[in-house]
C-alpha cells in the first residue's frame, strides 16, 4: 500500500489536472456558441444562392449552362475533403469522421485521392498510407470565407481540368451538444435533384418556383460567378460545423475528464484516510504496548 506522501502527490496532480480539463471545458463551450453564431450567419447569403441555383439548373440545356452541372458518364477518378480539427482532447472527434471517411472510399471503385482540413485528420491520413494531394492546417479558430476559399479553388480547379470526375466533401454535421453525425456530401457535379448537402431555404414557398425569369447579366455569367463561390461556400460551411462539433465534443470529453478527476480524487482522498488511521492505530498501539511492558517489567 502506497504511503500518505505518496498518496498526497497524487491527490494534488489529479486536483491540477481537473482544474486544465475544466478550464478546457469552459473554452470550449463558448467557441460552440460563437461557431454556431457563425453558421447561422452564413446562411441567408447560401439560401438566396441555393434559390438562383436551383431555379437555373431547371431550366432547359441544363447541361451547357456551366461545366461544373455536368454529369460525366464515366468517373476516373475522385476527389476527398475531409474535415477533422488541428487538436486532440475532444474524445473519439477525429477518429470517428477517419473510420466514417475509410469506410466509405477506401474500397472506392475508381481512384481516391485526399485533402484533409485539420492537422489530426491528415496524421491520421498518413499514417493509414493513403493518397493525401495536399492539407490545410492551423485554420483560424474563427474562420472567415477567405481562410478556405483556396480549398473550394482546388476543387473546382481540379475539376475543371478532368483530374476529379467525382469531388466529396466529409465533415462533421453538429446536431447538438451531445451528438456530432459525421456525413459525405457530393459536391461536384452540383445535384440539384436531391436536396441533400445542399443549403436550402426554410420558407417552403420558394420551392415550387416555376416562373421564367430574365437575368441581368445573363444567367451565363451569373453561374461563372456564383457556381464556384457556391462550392466554396458549401466548404466553409462544412468547416464552421466541425468547428462546433469539435468544441462539443471536447467540452463533453473535458467535462467527463473532470468528473472522472474527481471520483478518482474521492477514491485517493478516502484511501489517504485510512492510510493514515492505519498508522496512527499502529502508533498507539506501539504506545499502549511500551506503556505496558513498563508497567510489567516495573
Amino acid at each position: 500500500m502506497a504511503n500518505t506522501r505518496e498518496i498526497r502527490l497524487r491527490i494534488k496532480s489529479i486536483k491540477n489536472i481537473s482544474q486544465v480539463t475544466r478550464a478546457l471545458q469552459a473554452v470550449s463551450a463558448s467557441r460552440v456558441r460563437k461557431a454556431m453564431d457563425m453558421v447561422q450567419a452564413t446562411r441567408p447569403y447560401a439560401t438566396k444562392a441555393w434559390q438562383v441555383l436551383t431555379h437555373i439548373a431547371k431550366q432547359p440545356g441544363r447541361s451547357n449552362l456551366h461545366p461544373l452541372l455536368l454529369e460525366r458518364p464515366e468517373s476516373k477518378g475522385a476527389l476527398v475533403v475531409m474535415v477533422s480539427g488541428d487538436r486532440g482532447l475532444a474524445g473519439p472527434y477525429n477518429t470517428n469522421v477517419l473510420r466514417f471517411t475509410l469506410s466509405h472510399f477506401q474500397n472506392y471503385p475508381v481512384p481516391v485521392r485526399f485533402i484533409p482540413v485539420g492537422r489530426k485528420g491528415a496524421e491520421l491520413l498518413f499514417r493509414r498510407g493513403v493518397n493525401v494531394m495536399a492539407q490545410f492546417t492551423d485554420v483560424p479558430a474563427e474562420p472567415k470565407f477567405s481562410d478556405v476559399s483556396a480549398i473550394g479553388r482546388i476543387l473546382v480547379d481540379e475539376f475543371l481540368a478532368g483530374t476529379a470526375d467525382e469531388v466529396y466533401l466529409v465533415y462533421t454535421n453538429f446536431v447538438n451538444m451531445i451528438r456530432q453525425v459525421p456525413v459525405i456530401k457530393k459536391l461536384l457535379p452540383l445535384e440539384f435533384e436531391t436536396t441533400e448537402g445542399l443549403v436550402q431555404s426554410d420558407n417552403k414557398a420558394h420551392s415550387d418556383l416555376t416562373a421564367s425569369y430574365i437575368y441581368e447579366p445573363s444567367q451565363y455569367e451569373i453561374l461563372e460567378e456564383i457556381v464556384p463561390r457556391f462550392t466554396g461556400l458549401q466548404v466553409y460551411q462544412a468547416v464552421l460545423e466541425s468547428f462546433a462539433s469539435e468544441h462539443a465534443a471536447r467540452m463533453v470529453a473535458m467535462k467527463n475528464a473532470t468528473d472522472n478527476a474527481s471520483e478518482l480524487g474521492k477514491g485517493l482522498t478516502l484511501e489517504y484516510n485510512k492510510v493514515r488511521q492505519q498508522g496512527i492505530t499502529n502508533e498507539m498501539l506501539d504506545i499502549a504496548g511500551g506503556a505496558e511492558a513498563l508497567a510489567q517489567a516495573s
